[in-house]
């Protein structure tokens, strides 16, 4: 082979080798490009991008006046990009010593010379996401935001503000485990509102993307797959913040008066249902109360003698007795079988009627009068209470409800003592808050409505969806029985067990209770607690608020009802006597001919125009008030002017105005009108006090 021929022969070879080789490169691309494009992927998004839930913020918890009861406040963990591809060395050296004096000052922690130190110590590793503060609150924030280097942004100061949400309760306590929380640990607790209503509340999370930095940190990145987070609404309680308040203080007073070791009280609105207050309060190791477990939904025990109410309106409704049959209750005590019944008066009440067996609170006169009646047709009296719904849960908003006992003849634990224990409260068991319910279906007219928590959920302050008031039964009884029910009732307070409450303002009509709680599972022989109660409703004539208040194991010698859980009742009443609506309320109920205490026409409004209609009425005024807009208050015989709630932000209280005043601070605070019937502001809805969201609507009643 000639030296040109093996020259040719070598080229062909090479050029045929970088064609194979080009050839080949071209089907690896193909092959990365299209057939292992997701393997690939797959792995820059593992080891280069990740994505991330970006959680939703969770909506408001609201009292029944727009008020906050439960909220998420954000915070943020602060963290400094020390190698940040726009810090220049110029704004580090410049810089570094400013910023450290700052956050010694407003984060404390370390001193100037620390946080230098350790800044330094970072940039000198190269920390792309250096750990400065967690949990920082906006305020503190927006102060380090204008420090050296960080005021100079993310990318050429490196500060990196990842944001947070924390779950608080503006009001501390108060409804706490009606409020409710979430954990988040495996298997996580979901109690109260926020459990119940956390699809509401919770929202929907949204997606972000990280990018993986040099060192192994990452960074959220703007990236077109992000997906924004939807928040969650809101929801509106029947909680009233002001009557909470109450609540909960007279019921704690009155556990360390008599150093009780919990207790629990509620107050219902009569025709509606909705739950004004709630509080469930229990003794710590250190002697100081606080809401820990929801007594007043949960714990389902033996109610004692305000049991009594169910089983004489039985016997009454059977037409077995009636309110005046005379009873003989003897000498105080009464046997059946191995077991002796006694009342607490030493030598008994003797002769009494039926009605003074109640008022009363005879154990010996109900159990005669439940065990003649009924000894050979047991099936006829617990068929009546289930009749009443005292054998089912009461299907509220809120999950964890008590079962409620009532056995049936022919259960393996029925005996011949079960007519007359059941009979004045016991072997029967109920919570708290089921024996409101029937309590207040009685103050009803019969007419039985599930307990309400939540009025709507919103979004806004507009309401996505509305919970309206549910009637569980129509009438627990006749209308014969439930009249002869009340004045029962009313006798307890006005000639019985409760006279200590009896008040010539305005009635109270209810039921006191004392049961005895054994404890350890050691019967009633060997160590025994007690359980105080009252339950009743207010004002006695046209009733308003039922109200439940119940007291376990107080150890200060001192057990009953009328005393121990009576005054708690007494204190939250006598509150809700004081608010301007009940006081309204009494007012619209007055007959035509008793203009005592009634608002004279002026009404509420501007307070120029106030002054003129009273000056030209021969009645004696104040000109107490300074505010623009004001209401008249009876005072004697004298009328005042107060100040009227116009707060900028808020809902303004508009009741007892014109429609055209009414309008004009309405429209004027960024809100629309919706009115019926005429005359004067009689109910708004938002309350007043409400935060407001513009061009949201509020809803009028006037006063026909």
């Amino acid at each position: 082979m000639t030296v040109r021929d093996e020259i040719v022969f070598r080229s062909g070879v090479v050029y045929l080798v970088l064609i194979f080789c080009a050839l080949a490169l071209i089907v690896q691309i193909l092959v990365l490009q299209y057939i292992q494009k997701g393997k690939w992927s797959e792995m820059s998004e593992k080891y280069v991008f990740k994505t991330a839930e970006m959680p939703a913020n969770r909506g408001d918890i609201l009292a029944r006046d727009g008020r906050l009861l439960a909220s998420s406040v954000p915070y943020y963990s602060i963290y400094m990009d020390t190698r940040s591809s726009g810090m220049t060395a110029s704004t580090w050296s410049q810089g570094i010593d400013g910023l450290c004096e700052g956050l010694s000052r407003h984060l404390g922690v370390r001193s100037a010379s620390g946080w230098k130190s350790v800044i330094t110590a970072a940039r000198k590793r190269g920390d792309r996401y250096f750990l400065i503060q967690k949990r920082v609150d906006y305020a503190t924030l927006k102060k380090l935001q204008e420090l050296p280097i960080f005021r100079e942004g993310q990318f050429r100061g490196g500060l990196v503000a990842q944001p947070e949400n924390r779950r608080i309760l503006p009001n501390n306590e108060l409804a706490a485990r009606t409020i409710g929380y979430l954990t988040q640990d495996a298997g996580g607790n979901r109690v109260g509102l926020e459990g119940s209503f956390d699809k509401e509340l919770g929202g929907r999370n949204g997606m972000v993307v990280k990018q993986r930095l040099t060192g192994g940190d990452w960074i959220t990145v703007n990236n077109g797959e992000s997906i924004e987070a939807k928040d969650g609404n809101d929801i509106r309680t029947t909680i009233d913040i002001d009557l909470q308040d109450v609540a909960s203080s007279a019921l704690e007073k009155q556990l360390r008066r008599h150093n009780a070791h919990h207790g629990c009280a509620v107050l219902m609105e009569v025709a509606t249902g909705d739950i004004r207050a709630i509080a469930n309060l229990e003794r710590a190791d250190n002697g100081s109360y606080h809401e820990t477990y929801n007594y007043a939904i949960a714990e389902s025990s033996e109610p004692g003698s305000t049991f009594k109410l169910a089983s004489l309106m039985a016997a009454i409704e059977d037409g077995v007795v009636d309110t005046g049959d005379i009873v003989d209750t003897g000498d105080g005590s009464v046997k059946f079988y191995n077991k002796t019944i006694r009342d607490t008066k030493e030598g008994g009440y003797g002769k009494i009627t039926v009605k003074e067996v109640f008022e009363l609170s005879s154990n010996v006169g109900t159990s005669i009068i439940i065990n003649e009646n009924y000894k050979d047709k047991p099936k006829a009296f617990v068929n009546r209470l289930y009749a009443m719904r005292l054998n089912q849960p009461l299907g509220i908003q809120i999950k964890g409800e008590g079962k409620p006992l009532i056995r049936y003849p022919g259960d393996k634990l029925w005996s011949g003592l079960s007519l007359p224990m059941m009979s004045h409260g016991y072997e029967v068991q109920m919570t708290p808050l089921q024996t409101l319910t029937f309590f207040n279906a009685v103050a009803n007219d019969g007419k039985m409505v599930r307990p309400r928590f939540v009025t709507a959920v919103t979004k806004n302050g507009s309401v996505v969806k509305s919970f309206g008031t549910e009637v569980i039964i129509n009438s627990i009884a006749s209308r014969s029985t439930i009249r002869k029910a009340r004045a029962m009732m009313e006798g307890v307070v006005e000639n019985g067990t409760a006279r200590n409450l009896n008040n010539p303002e305005y009635r109270i009509a209810g039921k006191t209770g004392t049961a005895q709680i054994a404890m350890n599972n050691q019967g009633y022989r060997r160590k025994v607690t007690y359980q105080a109660s009252f339950v009743g409703y207010f004002p006695a004539d046209n009733p308003l608020y039922s109200c439940i208040v119940v007291v376990n194991a107080p150890s200060n010698g001192v057990y009953y009802g009328n005393v121990v859980a009576g005054s708690v009742f007494k204190e939250i009443s006598d509150k809700v006597y004081a608010t301007t609506f009940f006081r309204d309320y009494r007012a619209d109920n007055n007959s035509e001919g008793d203009k005592k205490g009634l608002v004279p026409e002026a009404g509420n409004g501007l307070r120029e125009d106030i002054n003129e209609v009273l000056g030209g009425l021969d009645v004696k005024y104040r000109k107490t008030s300074k505010d623009d807009w004001v209401a008249t208050r009876i005072s004697g015989d004298t009328i005042r002017l107060v100040g009227v709630d116009v707060r900028q932000g808020l809902v303004p209280d508009v009741r007892g105005m014109s429609l055209r005043d009414a309008v004009f601070l309405i429209e004027n605070a960024g809100l629309k009108v919706k009115y019926s019937g005429k005359g004067r502001v009689l109910r708004q809805s938002p309350q007043h006090g409400a935060k407001v969201y513009e061009g949201s609507v509020v809803s009028l009643d006037m006063n026909m």
